[in-house]
């Protein structure tokens, strides 16, 4: 997390020093592809998980999309342990998992 912070506040701080108007729109990219990324997943983990209940997707990398905490509830969970459940999860971000360098997953059956 703090090499993504160095990574995004370096650019940002590189693009103030030629122009301020840079540094605002590189700023403005940083923060548009977090919500991008948090949707991005969400979009994939209720497709995989249709029968959710309650999704949460959160980008906790400070902003550079490298570690997401992920909050899901679903009934296709039941009768699986914690562990089994969290592979499903995996499962179903593959692709996305790649490009990240941390991933919080926090699983739930809807009482």
């Amino acid at each position: 997390m703090l090499a993504c912070a160095r990574l995004c506040s370096s650019t940002i701080f590189s693009a103030f020093r030629t122009s301020p108007v840079a540094a605002v729109g590189q700023l403005q990219r940083g923060l548009s592809s977090q919500a991008d990324g948090e949707e991005r997943i969400a979009s994939i983990l209720k497709e995989k998980f249709p029968l959710a209940s309650k999704l949460k997707v959160m980008d906790i990398s400070g902003g550079c999309g490298a570690m997401y905490e992920i909050h899901i509830e679903s009934s296709e969970f039941k009768g699986k342990r914690t562990v089994q459940q969290h592979q499903l999860v995996n499962a179903a971000l593959k692709e996305e998992i790649q490009a990240m360098h941390g991933l919080r997953i926090f699983t739930d059956i809807p009482k």
